[in-house]
This record gives C-alpha cells, structure tokens and sequence, in this order.
C-alpha cells in the first residue's frame, strides 16, 4: 500500500466555490484525514469514492483525486448505498446539503440510516439554498426572511441530529466548518465505524445567508455558545471550563461549577457508546440560550449493518442454490433445440 499525503486527494480542478465559503474548510479537512484513513483502513487511493447530490456542497466530488460519482438532486443516499452494497471493499463518502439530503433526498436520508448502510454522510448545513439563490430550507430558522420567505418562514426546522436518532441512528457527530481539527478526528471516527456516520458541518453560506452559526463560531463567543463533546470526559465548557452539564428532572441542564451546590462531581461524562439513546438525544437538541451547542461525535454504538447483511444472505443462498450461472439457468428446466 502506497503511503498517501493530502496531496494526492487534491484534484486538479479549480475550486469554485465562493471565497469564504465554508466548503472550503469541509473540503481541505477530508483531503487531510483520508490519507491517516487510507493507513487505519489499509486502503490505496482507488478505495476511495466521492458521492453527491445536486447543490454547491455537491461539487466536491470534482475536487478530489479518488473515484467520483456527481449524482441528481437528493439521490446521493441512494447511489452510495448501491455502491457500498455492490462493492463492500470502497470506503464511500457522500457529501450533500440541507436541503439536498433532508428536502428532496429526505426519504432516502432517512431509510441509509434506518438500514445502517456503511457510508459515511457529510451533511452541509448553511440553513439556506444557496445553488438556487437564497430560497429558505428544511433548518432555516423560524422567521428567517429569505427570497421564498420575504415575511418570514411559518414553520419549525428540523434538527438533523434529532433526524438521525430517531431513525435509529448509529453515528452522529457536529462540528462547524472553522474547526479543522475538530472535522478531522471525526471524519477518522466515521471512517472507522461499521454503520452509517453521519457528520453535520455549519458551514457558512457568506452570499445568501452570512453568519447563520456567528454565536458558535465567533472566537469570543464560541467558548460560552458550544461544548465539544468527548467520549470518556466532563462535558465542560465556558473560557475556563467553568460550566458543564448536569442531567436533572429528566431533562439535560446547564450548571456553573461551585455555584447552587455544583460540584465537578455533579457534571455529566460523555458516554458516546451507550445504546440507549436518550441522552444523545437530549444533547443534540440542546440549543441557546438554556445550553450551549453539542459539537464533537456525540454517538457512535454497534449494530448491524444493511451492506454486510444482504452479501451474508447472498452468500447462503447461493451456497445452496443448484444453478450457479446464467448458463445453467437458460439450460435448467425443459429446454429445446431448435434446428
């Protein structure tokens, strides 16, 4: 196996998203993890491919050097899955926006997670259509004016987190466009995990719908706005990691350590592998002002897989079956022989 470097997933195509668009930092971090992927896998560059939807996330395929498949609007789910399940040995990474994969692409998104199909979903989310020009999508915010909402949008978001575990997801993870360290230690763990991952980025959108993630992306604020969840430690967070999350009345609440009682003791630890997902759930609804934002992998559990699952049922039938060709097949039966 070749030893791979950030250079060689960089395509030669200009990137032609638009300056200061958060795309940028998403791309850059995948060009940067493949290749530690490429060693934990055992996999040469050509076990690699690329799968997209239709939107400005969705050019992404055409700036990395791995195998590419630029599919139609909200299908992305559907063509991966073919893939994974037609060749099990590719390492499958879909990249699709807000409204792409939860508008349009909704039902598929949906049943890959159900299913548990092993590819690994980085979902876009600048809360906007921004290939389209401006038009509000499926995590716009309530009220949000846009070009298709000009007195404000009547209807709540979805939350993809919460999306994700209700399906029963396996793997979910949130990070923003800006942190690059942050986007490569979970694009390592989604590549790791045996299920499908699901990774939603905030990027921003600095055309149509700028500063849409400011209070969690703002250096000054970040730190009071966003906690970065880690199996096995605290959840802590603020300037001095003086907060953290305590779970009370069966609901998750935000504390100051040494104030009402609180002690370190009290605070939660991060538990990413527990099947019941109760609290996951609790943690990715969590929004401002009551707590800050979940980021980091917030559950990654084991479970069956839909790819592994149909090729061990091909495999049975197959060892029982009598007729193992095509051949054998036009010749079984009662046949005859026209002269």
């Amino acid at each position: 196996m070749e030893n791979l470097t950030f250079k060689d997933f960089k395509s030669d195509q200009e990137v032609r998203w638009c300056p200061g668009c958060g795309d940028h930092a998403i791309l850059a971090a995948l060009q940067r993890t493949l290749p530690k992927v490429s060693g934990d896998l055992g996999y040469d560059r050509e076990k690699f491919v690329v799968v997209s939807g239709i939107g400005c996330s969705s050019r992404l395929p055409y700036y990395m050097n791995t195998y590419g498949f630029h599919s139609i609007h909200g299908r992305a789910t559907a063509i991966s899955t073919g893939i994974k399940v037609a060749n099990p040995e590719l390492s499958v990474w879909q990249a699709c926006g807000d409204g792409d994969a939860l508008a349009i692409g909704g039902n598929h998104f949906i049943h890959a997670i159900r299913r548990n199909v092993d590819i690994n979903v980085m979902l876009f989310n600048n809360r906007i259509y921004g290939l389209t020009k401006g038009q509000y999508s499926p995590t716009s915010k309530l009220g949000a004016i846009t070009k298709t909402s000009p007195y404000g949008t009547v209807e709540h978001p979805f939350n993809p987190g919460s999306l994700v575990l209700g399906a029963k997801g396996t793997f979910f993870a949130r990070s923003l466009d800006v942190e690059l360290a942050l986007n490569s230690e979970i694009m390592s763990a989604a590549a790791l995990h045996k299920g499908c991952s699901v990774m939603e980025f905030l990027t921003n959108c600095v055309i149509f719908n700028d500063g849409a993630h400011k209070s969690l992306s703002d250096p000054a604020l970040k730190a009071e706005h966003t906690i970065v969840l880690r199996h096995g430690e605290k959840m802590l967070f603020g300037k001095d990691k003086g907060k953290g999350l305590v779970y009370e009345n069966g609901a998750i609440k935000s504390v100051t350590i040494g104030e009402d009682g609180y002690t370190i003791d009290d605070i939660l630890v991060h538990d990413a592998h527990c099947q019941n997902p109760v609290l996951h759930m609790a943690l990715v609804d969590m929004k401002e002002p009551d707590c800050p934002v979940a980021l980091g992998i917030i559950r990654d559990v084991a479970d069956i897989s839909y790819d592994d699952e149909v090729r061990k049922q091909v495999e049975k039938v197959a060892a029982s079956a009598k007729i193992h060709s095509v051949d054998e097949l036009l010749r079984s039966g009662s046949t005859w022989e026209v002269k």
